[in-house]
């Protein structure tokens, strides 16, 4: 599978608004705080603009969005390109019916639900979060819209974490990915 980081000087940009939060959520780990690249405009529109080019010509017709930090982008991407947004939420937020995918956390699990009539044979999509780490969350999203007929195109993230699993897990569901900014 191929995984692709974005090698423009508007990531560089971006990864500076990121802050690193240094012990938390407990000692040892360093947490990338993405909120400080949302408030910055300049931050977030290159972020935009980033997977707007990426994705223009992709032909999509979906974009899909993982609760919660990743309805942010999908939103804004979705608009640019004129396409639909697809949402994943957690369990009991969806009226409609749903597939229901089951992951693991690090101390339990989480469930991930796709409306069962959300995506045809026709859709091309993109799935998109903000955050690529141990690939829990956007591989419980990928198994949801394989249950689908959709097409998955890419996996896409403002940023990834290079030192955890994330990738090889989705290298392992078939799905190539794109970050914008990446951390050893």
């Amino acid at each position: 599978m191929t995984h692709y980081v974005c090698a423009d000087l508007r990531s560089n940009y971006i990864e500076r608004a990121i802050t690193n939060v240094a012990n938390f959520p407990h000692d040892g780990v360093v947490f990338r705080d993405i909120t400080t690249m949302l408030a910055d405009p300049k931050a977030l529109r290159y972020s935009i603009d980033l997977f707007h080019e990426r994705y223009q010509n992709y032909g999509l017709t979906q974009v899909v969005a993982v609760e919660a930090r990743g309805f942010i982008f999908s939103a804004a991407l979705a608009d640019r390109l004129g396409v639909g947004l697809t949402l994943i939420r957690k369990p009991g937020k969806l009226p409609r019916e749903v597939y229901t995918e089951q992951y693991q956390l690090e101390y339990g699990t989480d469930q991930l639900e796709l409306h069962k009539d959300g995506l045809g044979k026709r859709d091309r999509v993109v799935v998109m979060d903000d955050m690529l780490a141990t690939g829990g969350t956007i591989g419980a999203a990928i198994d949801l819209i394989q249950k689908t007929p959709a097409t998955i195109v890419e996996a896409a993230f403002v940023a990834e974490l290079l030192y955890l699993p994330g990738r090889k897990k989705l290298a392992e569901k078939g799905v190539n990915s794109y970050a914008i900014v990446a951390y050893d």
